[in-house]
């Protein structure tokens, strides 16, 4: 569909804090959107000279050979092209870590983590994001990075793109505007917010603080699951996905572009703003996501349905079925199993869980995980209710029970995360967390 942003401005000005936006709806649609009326070329991609003096781009998520329903790409008519720029030089990657992860031994252990703390020196979003382990290898473009992040200042004059995979956002304290090259995205705990690869934004904070989570995929791009026996419609529904409409800075000051390649950080300085995109069209954009969207399906007669069935988004890989990453919700819903045992079950998996809580408390856990908090079970680590919960699901009366007092979500990958040394250091991992099964009592009764 095609949107334009003359209600709210060219460049989004008077929204300081995003609650106003305009947004195309549809997730892998083509979408299109011009900021300024007539700068979106019809009948052609690249005409021998653009509307209003523009350049024509454009941006490839994917191969230009892959088929049809998987490629992604965007036509961008912007000010200057992203060609025009300065050598990039080599910045600190701080706490930032990719793939291949060779520092830590591969863990069996169950690890859990309290909230990232908050910065006490002026942080933005980039400085802000502190890895917490991954898989794979970032230069073949497979596996994930887990990260956190925690910011108290907005970037200024900087931008940030990761070449070597998309950035899947879960605030879980504080919102986030978006400033990206293909428009703005306000993104709020409850939200998630998914930046493709090579694209280039800009985080601003419209609460003052934010804090959360991001799985960066370095594999194929995340897509909606498809749905099987399940039918045409349920999960999360395409028309829930929010694309920005066309805002474009026309800025000629110095912007430090910050590139994550290679799994390190590289800079340039710009003497203009790259957020200058006048007109767009294509499939390759950032979405924002209401995970209360999504449309809950489970058992209507006995047994827990494997978590699988509250994927949001996946990234495939070249097996049918075994996920480079899957990203899983665990929104509010109602509980009706008879005779079933309703927390999720003693598990053994093998693919690796990174979970998070954004708010109240998650189901099988009583206590110790925290909204802000995480834990990882790598793959084939024994995991599931703790003690507490186990004895009080154990001996409920089953009637029919609202769960929505949380919201939880998983990061899900085919190959074990290995942390980094920060994560197994850091002062807010929880030591213990295998006390949390103790005391289970032996009740067979032969």
């Amino acid at each position: 569909m095609s949107a334009t942003n003359a209600e709210q401005g060219p460049d989004g000005t008077g929204l300081q804090d995003g609650k106003d936006l305009l947004y195309s709806p549809g997730f892998g649609n083509e979408h299109s959107s011009e900021a300024v009326p007539g700068a979106l070329p019809v009948g052609r991609n690249s005409p021998q000279r653009a509307p209003f003096g523009l350049y024509a781009e454009q941006l490839s998520g994917t191969a230009f050979t892959e088929p049809r329903a998987r490629n992604r790409r965007s036509w961008l008519y912007r000010i200057r092209p992203s060609a025009a720029h300065p050598p990039f030089r080599r910045i600190p990657n701080g706490q930032v870590r990719s793939a291949p992860f060779l520092d830590v031994e591969p863990d069996p252990n169950r690890l859990r983590w309290g909230p990232l703390p908050q910065p006490q020196e002026p942080t933005d979003f980039v400085a802000g994001l502190v890895t917490v382990g991954g898989n794979g290898d970032v230069l073949r473009r497979e596996g994930i990075g887990i990260h956190w992040y925690a910011a108290n200042r907005p970037m200024e004059q900087r931008v940030f793109s990761s070449s070597d995979g998309e950035f899947l956002i879960v605030p879980q304290s504080g919102a986030l505007l978006l400033r990206t090259e293909l428009g703005l995205l306000r993104s709020e705990p409850g939200d998630v917010a998914l930046i493709p690869r090579g694209v280039r934004f800009r985080v601003e904070l419209p609460d003052g603080t934010a804090s959360g989570y991001v799985c960066e995929n370095y594999g194929q791009p995340f897509q909606l699951p498809d749905l099987g026996p399940i039918g045409a419609n349920g999960l999360a529904n395409a028309r829930d996905f929010r694309a920005p409409v066309a805002a474009y800075e026309d800025r000629e000051e110095r912007t430090e572009v910050v590139n994550k390649f290679g799994g390190n950080l590289w800079a340039a300085d710009y003497d203009h703003s790259p957020l200058d995109v006048v007109a767009w069209h294509g499939s390759h954009v950032p979405y924002v996501y209401d995970l209360r969207r999504f449309n809950v399906l489970g058992s209507l007669s006995y047994d827990h349905p494997d978590p699988s069935i509250f994927t949001v988004l996946t990234s495939p890989s070249d097996t049918p079925g075994l996920a480079g990453a899957d990203f899983v919700v665990f929104a509010p819903r109602w509980l009706v199993g008879e005779d079933t045992f309703r927390p999720p079950y003693f598990h053994r998996n093998v693919m690796t869980e990174f979970m998070g809580l954004i708010e109240g408390a998650y189901d099988a856990k009583a206590e110790g995980f925290v909204p802000g908090g995480a834990s990882l079970h790598n793959m084939m680590s024994a995991h599931g209710p703790d003690r507490a919960t186990f004895d009080k699901a154990s001996a409920a009366e089953l009637v029919p029970q609202r769960v929505d007092d949380g919201l939880a979500f998983m990061f899900e990958t085919r190959w074990p995360v290995v942390p980094t040394e920060f994560a197994l250091t850091a002062s807010h991992r929880q030591e213990g967390y295998d006390t949390v099964w103790e005391g289970l009592a032996r009740n067979f009764r032969p």
